[in-house]
C-alpha cells in the first residue's frame, strides 16, 4: 500500500467521524435536507473502499497502519481482504442509505442533527471494527460500538421503554466486551502476536494450546452476546424501542452481525475442531428456532423482523461452525442476502407507520393503491427472504440446504431446524409484505399515502438489489461472495451457485420449506395463537431475568454499600487502621519476614536518653489527660521530641519543619476543637476503648518493626549520589534537602500542600455546619 493509499485509507476511516461533528451545524442550517449532504460521507467510503475489489478478487490481503505504541507492538492498523470488504460495503453502502433514509423518517424532529451524529459516529465504529488489525484496536471499536448504539436505541430517551432497552443493550454487549478483551489478551499469551493478519499462521498452535476451551468461551462470550444467540436473544427485540431507522442499520445489517464477523474472522484459527463444530451449531439452530418462533407471536412489523433477525443470525452462527463443505459459502451468501432484504423490509415497516400511523398487522390491510412503491419494494424484499428464484435469497437458501443435507442424525437435526426456521421465516415475510397493503382497505391513525423519495428509495434499491445479483450471480460471486468466503474458510473457495435451480435434495428441501411457510402464512393467526400459549406455559423468560439479575445487583449493591459505608467516621477510621496493622504485621509474624530485633545497648548519651524520658512521660500525659484539649497538647510532646532527635543527629532542617508542623498541629488542632463542642473527654466504657488500643499499638508496634526492617537492609547510596552530584549543576540549589522538595519532588510536595489544603477546607465545613447546627 502506497503512503498516498494508506492516507485516503485512513482519512475513509475518520471521515464518518468527521460527518458527525458537522451534523448538528449542517442540520441547524439545511433542516431535514442535511440528509443529502450527509450521505456523500458514507458514499465516498463505499467508493473508496470498492476500489480494492480489484486486489481482493485476485486473492491479496490489503494491509496498513500506523504504529501507536511500538514498545508494546500496538498499532492502528487495518487488514482488508474479502471478509472485512465485504462488511466494509455493506456498512457503507447501506449506512448511505440509512441516512437519506432517516432525513426523511425524522422529518421535523428537534434533535435530527443529534440523529445523524450519532448514525454516523456508530458507522464510523463498525467500520474500524470490521477492518481493524490490532488487537487493541478490534476491542476499541468494538465497545465504541456498544456505546454508540445505546445512544441510538435510547434516542427518545423521555420514554422509559427507550431508556430501559438502550441500558439492556449496554450492559449485555458491553459486558460481552469484557469477555472478548479476557479473550483477546490470553490469544495475545498464547500466540505472542497482537495483529489478526499474523494470527491466521497460529492455527496449529491455538487448537493444540491447553487454553482452547477458555479462550472459545472467552470469544464465544462476546460474539454472542453481540450477535443475540440464545440466551443473550432478549436484547435485539427490545432494541426495537429505537427509531426505525436504527433498527434497519443496526439490527439488520451491521451491529448484530459483529459477533458473526467475530466467528468467521477467528474460524481459519479457532474452527475445525470437536468444540467448535458442537457449540455453535447447537447455540445457533437453537437461536434459529426460538427466534422463528417468537416471530410468529408478533403482530408489530417491527418485532417479528426483529426476531426473524435473531433466528437469522442464529443460522448465520450454525453455518460458520457447521464444518461441512458448503457451510462457509453459505454462510457467506445468506450474510450478504440477510443484509439487503432485511434491511429494506424494516425500512418498508418504518414506512407504513409513519404513513399510516401505526405498525399493528392486525390494523392494517388496503394499503397497496395508496403506497404501490412501498409494496413493490416490500413484495421484492419478501421474495428474497423467502428464498424464491430468481432473487439472491433463494441461492443462499439452497446453498444452505446443501450444507446441511446428509444422512447422519446430526445432519437430519439440523436441516430439520433449518427447515422450520426458514419456514417460519417465510410466513413472517409475506405476512410483513401482504398483510398491510392487500385485502379491503382500512383506516388508520393517519391517512395512508406514499411516503417522500428519502422514504422509499432506500428500500427500493436494496430490494432491487437483492434481485439483479441473484440474475448476475456469476460477477456477484467473482467480485463478493467468493472472496468472502475464501476469507472465512482460510483457504481459496469458490462459489458457483447460480439462480436457476437444478432438482437435487436442496431443491427438494427447499420446496418442502416453502410448502410449510405457506401452509403459516395462511393460518398465521392460528400460528400467532398457538405460539403465544407456547410462551405463555414455558412463563419465565431471559427478558424477565435480567430485570431480576438488575434488580438483584442493585440490592446487593446497596447492601454491601450500607455495610461498608454505614456513615460513622469511628466505624471508618477503625477499620483503616486494622487493616493497616494487618498489612504491617502479617509479613513479620506469619511468614517470619521480621526484623532482627536489636540488643539494648550498653552505655546511651544523656541527652539521649533524657529525650527518650520526655517521649515516654508525653505519651503518659496523652492517656491520662483529663480532658481532650489538654491530651491534643500533651500530643505535641512527641513530635518535638523526634525533632529533637534530628537535631541531636545533624539534621537541622528536618528538626525545624518537624518544630513548626508540630506547633501548627497543635494550634489548628485546639482551635478546631474548641469551635466543636465536643464534651471535654471521652466517656466511652471500658470495652469500647479497648479495641481501640489494641489496633493503636498494633499500628505502632508495626511501623516500628517495618523500620527496623528497612534500616536492617543494604544501604543504596545512588539516590544520594545522585542528588548531590545534580542539585548543584541542574536546580541550582546548595541545600539538597529542599531542592530534593522543591524540585525533584515538587509534584509530590504540591499533592502534600493540596491534601492539608483539602483537609482544613473539611474542618471548616465540619465547623460551620455544627454552627449551623447550634
Amino acid at each position: 500500500m502506497t503512503p498516498d493509499t494508506m492516507g485516503l485509507t485512513f482519512l475513509a476511516f475518520c471521515l464518518p467521524f468527521l460527518g458527525a461533528l458537522v451534523a448538528p451545524g449542517l442540520t441547524r442550517l439545511l433542516g431535514h435536507n442535511a440528509a443529502w449532504p450527509l450521505a456523500l460521507v458514507p458514499l465516498a467510503v463505499f467508493l473508496h473502499f470498492l476500489g480494492f475489489n480489484a486486489e481482493i478478487t485476485r486473492g491479496e490481503i490489503v494491509t496498513g497502519g500506523y504504529a501507536w505504541v511500538p514498545s508494546y507492538n500496538v498499532s492502528f492498523s487495518w487488514l482488508i481482504d474479502g471478509l472485512s470488504l465485504a462488511f466494509l460495503l455493506l456498512i457503507s453502502g447501506i449506512g448511505a442509505l440509512i441516512v437519506l433514509y432517516a432525513g426523511g423518517y425524522l422529518k421535523g424532529h428537534p434533535h435530527q442533527g443529534r440523529f445523524f451524529s450519532f448514525i454516523l459516529m456508530f458507522m464510523g465504529a463498525m467500520l474500524g471494527l470490521v477492518a481493524s488489525d490490532s488487537f487493541l484496536m478490534l476491542f476499541v471499536f468494538w465497545e465504541l460500538t456498544s456505546i454508540t448504539s445505546f445512544l441510538l436505541i435510547g434516542f427518545d430517551h423521555a420514554r422509559e421503554a427507550s431508556r430501559r432497552a438502550a441500558l439492556q443493550a449496554l450492559v449485555v454487549t458491553g459486558g460481552g466486551g469484557l469477555f472478548l478483551l479476557a479473550g483477546l489478551l490470553l490469544l495475545w499469551n498464547v500466540t505472542d502476536v497482537t495483529q489478526l493478519s499474523l494470527l491466521m499462521s497460529f492455527g496449529a498452535e491455538v487448537r493444540a494450546s491447553p487454553y482452547y476451551l477458555p479462550l472459545l468461551f472467552l470469544i464465544l462470550g462476546g460474539a454472542f452476546t453481540k450477535s443475540a444467540q440464545f440466551p443473550f436473544h432478549f436484547w435485539l427485540p427490545n432494541a426495537m424501542e429505537a427509531p426505525t431507522p436504527v433498527s434497519a442499520y443496526l439490527h439488520s445489517a451491521t451491529m448484530v452481525k459483529a459477533g458473526v464477523y467475530l466467528l468467521m474472522r477467528l474460524n481459519p484459527v479457532m474452527g475445525d475442531t470437536p468444540a467448535w463444530e458442537i457449540i455453535l451449531p447447537a447455540f445457533g439452530g437453537l437461536t434459529l428456532l426460538v427466534g422463528s418462533v417468537l416471530a410468529i407471536r408478533q403482530s408489530d412489523l417491527k418485532l417479528m423482523l426483529a426476531y426473524t433477525t435473531v433466528a437469522s443470525l442464529g443460522l448465520l452462527v450454525m453455518l460458520t461452525g457447521y464444518g461441512s463443505e458448503h457451510a462457509v459459502a453459505a454462510a457467506a451468501l445468506y450474510l450478504v442476502a440477510h443484509s439487503l432484504f432485511k434491511g429494506a423490509l424494516f425500512m418498508v415497516a418504518g414506512l407504513i407507520d409513519h404513513e399510516a400511523g401505526t405498525r399493528d398487522i392486525t390494523k392494517l390491510g388496503g394499503l397497496r393503491r395508496a403506497m404501490p412503491v412501498t409494496f413493490l419494494a416490500a413484495l421484492l424484499a419478501a421474495l428474497s427472504m423467502g428464498g424464491l428464484p430468481p432473487f439472491f435469497g433463494f441461492l443462499a437458501k439452497e446453498e444452505v440446504y446443501a450444507a446441511l443435507a446428509g444422512s447422519s442424525p446430526r445432519a437430519i437435526a439440523f436441516t430439520l431446524a433449518a427447515i422450520i426456521g426458514n419456514g417460519l421465516m417465510f410466513a413472517v415475510a409475506f405476512a410483513v409484505a401482504l398483510k398491510p397493503f392487500l385485502g379491503p382497505a382500512v383506516e388508520t391513525p393517519k391517512h395512508a399515502h406514499e411516503g417522500p423519495a428519502l422514504l422509499w428509495i432506500g428500500p427500493m434499491l436494496l430490494a432491487a438489489k437483492g434481485l439483479t445479483i441473484g440474475l448476475f450471480s456469476a460477477i456477484a460471486h467473482a467480485m463478493l461472495t467468493s472472496p468472502l468466503a475464501s476469507a472465512i474458510a482460510g483457504k481459496p473457495e469458490t462459489v458457483t451457485i447460480s439462480a436457476v435451480p437444478h432438482f437435487s435434495v436442496p431443491l427438494v428441501l427447499s420446496l418442502a420449506t416453502v410448502a410449510f411457510g405457506v401452509l403459516v402464512f395462511l393460518w398465521i393467526d392460528t400460528a400467532r395463537a398457538a405460539a403465544n400459549r407456547l410462551i405463555e406455559d414455558i412463563g419465565w423468560g431471559p427478558d424477565r431475568g435480567f430485570d431480576q439479575a438488575m434488580s438483584g445487583l442493585v440490592r446487593g449493591a446497596t447492601g454491601v454499600t450500607r455495610l461498608l459505608q454505614p456513615g460513622r467516621m469511628e466505624i471508618y477510621m477503625t477499620a483503616t487502621f486494622a487493616v493497616i496493622a494487618l498489612a504491617l504485621l502479617v509479613p513479620p509474624v506469619v511468614f517470619g519476614e521480621g526484623p532482627r530485633l536489636p540488643v539494648w545497648p550498653a552505655h546511651i548519651p544523656f541527652h539521649e536518653l533524657a529525650v527518650i524520658v520526655l517521649a515516654i512521660v508525653g505519651i503518659g500525659a496523652v492517656l491520662t489527660a483529663r480532658s481532650r484539649l489538654a491530651a491534643i497538647l500533651a500530643l505535641g510532646i512527641q513530635g518535638f521530641c523526634v525533632a529533637l532527635l534530628f537535631l541531636l543527629f545533624g539534621a537541622p532542617d528536618l528538626a525545624f519543619t518537624q518544630f513548626m508542623i508540630e506547633t501548627l498541629s497543635v494550634v489548628i488542632l485546639a482551635l478546631a476543637m474548641t469551635r466543636l463542642k465536643l464534651t471535654p473527654r471521652d466517656h466511652r466504657p471500658l470495652r469500647e476503648k479497648i479495641p481501640d488500643a489494641v489496633i493503636a499499638i498494633a499500628c505502632g508496634l508495626g511501623f516500628a518493626l517495618y523500620l527496623l526492617k528497612v534500616v536492617q537492609g543494604r544501604f543504596d547510596p545512588a539516590l544520594t549520589d545522585f542528588f548531590n552530584l545534580y542539585s548543584k549543576t541542574i536546580a541550582h540549589g546548595a541545600n539538597v534537602v529542599n531542592v530534593i522538595i522543591v524540585d525533584f519532588r515538587g509534584t509530590d510536595t504540591l499533592g502534600e500542600i493540596a491534601v492539608v489544603m483539602v483537609t482544613g477546607l473539611a474542618v471548616l465545613s465540619i465547623i460551620r455546619i455544627r454552627k449551623g447546627r447550634a
